[in-house]
């Protein structure tokens, strides 16, 4: 087989096992146990694949070493890349407001999620911090509309561990037509 496409073959197959491991590693570490079985057997199987194919050709084609580095290097970075694209898990996130908190509550909770607020005492004075638990692929619309209300407001998430019950973003009322065809 031509040394090139054995290597590129090499390359990508390291790059996809990379980034499943990549991928189990962070959705172990969230406990979901099913997933990481299933992702585990497709990593180690590749795996198997590509060490035994550089294996039997390195002494003869060092360049397999090279290609096998630049893989796993890819693969790591694809597995982060393709993780925050899936966003699995939960969040929670903390808004510290000088000014606006009940504001944001209230914008946040019209979008249907629910937010606790706490008053406290920053540096600079009276603070209210809000406190929501979201799905990571639900992070993005709340932070654009803290952005909106408080553009300068802190805010922190920290990676949920386990959530019972968390309330999803209740359902808008239908408009337009949809709302015509829901009275049929």
């Amino acid at each position: 087989m031509n040394i090139v496409i054995l290597g590129i073959i090499v390359f990508c197959t390291r790059v996809i096992d990379v980034s499943i491991g990549t991928v189990r590693t962070i959705i172990t570490v969230q406990g979901r146990t099913r997933t990481a079985f299933v992702l585990g057997f497709l990593e180690v199987g590749m795996w198997i694949f590509v060490v035994s194919a550089v294996i039997a050709e390195i002494d003869r084609q060092p360049i397999l070493g090279l290609f096998y580095a630049l893989g796993f290097s890819t693969g790591n970075v694809v597995g982060i890349l393709v993780e925050r694209r899936l966003a699995f898990g939960h969040v929670v996130l903390r808004i510290i407001s000088l000014t606006h908190g009940s504001e944001m509550a209230e914008a946040i909770r019209q979008e249907g999620y629910p937010v606790t607020t706490f008053l406290g005492e920053g540096k600079s004075g009276p603070v209210t911090e809000l406190y929501i638990v979201v799905r990571r692929k639900m992070l993005e619309s709340i932070l654009s509309i803290l952005k909106k209300i408080e553009p300068d407001a802190f805010y922190i998430t920290e990676q949920a561990g386990m959530v019972r019950d968390i309330m999803h973003p209740f359902p808008k009322q239908p408009t337009g037509w949809r709302a015509i065809l829901k009275k049929k």
